[in-house]
């Protein structure tokens, strides 16, 4: 046994439903970060080389593990962050679908396309390709510890990058779970490794050469992400908190509604960025939605239908919040009460706009639900947040309108979540909730560069960057552009 080995500090992962050790990880350091990242540099000459199709292969060769061992991971999932293996299953088949997408699309988004060369330079051919940037570090979440880090880490092997994944301290074993069987797939070369750790550890991802950091988490933190990635000039893709609202018109589906509504707020402890925290309801359907929405909502068990909550520390936030809702005049029609594991399910009204159960980020299994005179109001109050990452919408009539209107990187009409689903649809927001793109074709650009190339197919007579031009092409350069472009208005 190494000095190294003998002195390395470990930390232990925990099932927050019972604190029982579920597993015990090293607490990497700066050197150690440095040493992955040089190794995932040297593994990307190899990775880069397998070209669109060797790639691709090999992710759905991986895929296929995923596929046939599900059961395994959601076990995992479930004893890390406590959820149901329901919703443990429902995030590792989203994830399968997204690599199945990168991998099979990634050469038609990616590969060299042509452009119009113009007429001034329609002698030359112009191409333009996205080329990988070489490793990729990946700072993931603890609440949806396969779905979120996989948009990141499958766009960026499938774009040709390597990638060094340090996952919550909260969940490290199913980082572990996802690199073990990527090596499987691909054992030739360390494309995939994990770092595990603590802040520290993600810091020293950020400070140890990477090409890009992809981050998923609150928006403190990446500020301080920005901040150190700044002093070397790394991009980062930034996808950070929500206080997401949902709208519901007076000819909406109400049954749908308040189903959506409840699912939203509640399902994996409300530990969900795009979750359901603010609903705005037209006050012609107003009583008979959260009529509805109470009905179901007593039918939601903490500890049946969702777990504990994954973080402790949240637990103070989630009461801090509702006893600021209840001071300022708010009431709880559902929960209220914070335990030391769970949070029941909380339905809270007459809560003021300016209340932090409004306007900061709960992260919890809570949800305001305010009456207004019709739906200019309600998009105008959706959009009075600082963050603006997902939103929901039900109109049978009016939801493409009310979507355009609001604020969000993302909009789900008459169902909830479903932008996620879909493969093809890019994923982040705006303002404090972040920026930058996974999944989609925006996800497979995010983790690549453009590259530019105009090739002369033959010489012209006009030679424009020369110092042999004459007067005489000047002016017939001058001429011909005037006879193109200056006849769009008028002097």
């Amino acid at each position: 046994m190494t000095a190294v080995e003998v002195s390395q500090e470990t930390f232990d992962s925990l099932d927050p439903a019972t604190d029982e050790v579920v597993g015990t990880y090293p607490v990497q350091t700066r050197e150690q970060v440095e040493e992955a990242v040089e190794r995932a540099r040297e593994a990307s000459r190899w990775w880069m080389s397998l070209g669109f199709d060797g790639r691709a292969e090999r992710l759905r060769r991986w895929n296929a593990t995923i596929t046939r061992r599900m059961r395994e991971l959601c076990e995992v999932v479930q004893r890390e962050t406590g959820k149901p293996y329901g919703d443990a299953q429902l995030e590792v088949v989203l994830a399968i679908e997204h690599v199945a997408w990168a991998a099979k699309n990634a050469r038609k988004v990616l590969g060299r396309k042509r452009r119009s060369a113009g007429l001034l330079l329609s002698n030359h051919t112009a191409t333009v390709e996205y080329l990988p940037l070489g490793v990729v570090g990946v700072i993931g979440p603890w609440n949806y510890p396969v779905f979120t880090p996989m948009g990141s880490i499958t766009y960026a092997l499938a774009a040709g990058n390597t990638v060094v994944f340090k996952p919550s301290e909260y969940t490290p074993g199913v980082g572990k779970w996802l690199v073990d069987t990527f090596a499987e797939a691909v054992p030739e070369h360390p494309v995939f490794q994990l770092i595990t750790g603590f802040g520290k550890t993600g810091a020293a991802l950020v400070g140890a050469g990477v090409d890009k950091i992809a981050f998923t988490g609150s928006t403190a933190t990446g500020k301080k992400i920005m901040a150190a990635a700044a002093e070397t000039l790394t991009p980062v893709v930034i996808e950070a908190g929500g206080k997401d609202a949902l709208l519901v018109d007076s000819d909406a589906d109400l049954d749908a509604a308040a189903d959506a509504a409840v699912w939203g707020a509640f399902s994996n402890s409300g530990q969900t960025c795009i979750g359901v925290e603010r609903v705005y309801v037209h006050e012609r359907v107003y009583d008979s939605f959260l009529e509805k929405v109470l009905a179901l909502t007593g039918k939601v068990k903490a500890g049946e239908q969702y777990g504990p909550m994954t973080m402790p520390a949240q637990l103070d936030v989630v009461r801090k919040h509702i006893a600021d809702a209840i001071a300022r005049g708010g009431r709880a029609l559902t929960g209220g009460n914070v335990g030391e594991r769970f949070v029941e399910p909380t339905v809270l009204v007459d809560v003021p706009e300016d209340a932090e159960a409004v306007c900061e980020e709960t992260f919890g299994p809570t949800m305001t639900v305010a009456k207004v005179r019709d739906m200019d109001e309600a998009v105008e109050k959706a959009n009075a947040t600082k963050y603006g990452l997902a939103s929901t919408v039900f109109s049978k009539h009016n939801g493409q309108r009310l979507a355009d209107r609001l604020r969000a990187g993302m909009t789900s009409i008459n169902a909830p979540f479903s932008f996620a689903g879909i493969a093809s649809l890019p994923f982040g927001g705006v303002g404090d909730s972040g920026f930058g793109r996974i999944h989609g074709p925006e996800g497979l650009r995010e983790f690549a560069r453009p590259k530019a190339v105009a090739k002369q197919r033959f010489a012209v007579p006009l030679k424009l960057t020369s110092f042999t031009r004459t007067d005489k092409t000047e002016q017939l350069v001058g001429k011909l552009v005037t006879t193109l472009h200056g006849r769009g208005g008028k002097e």
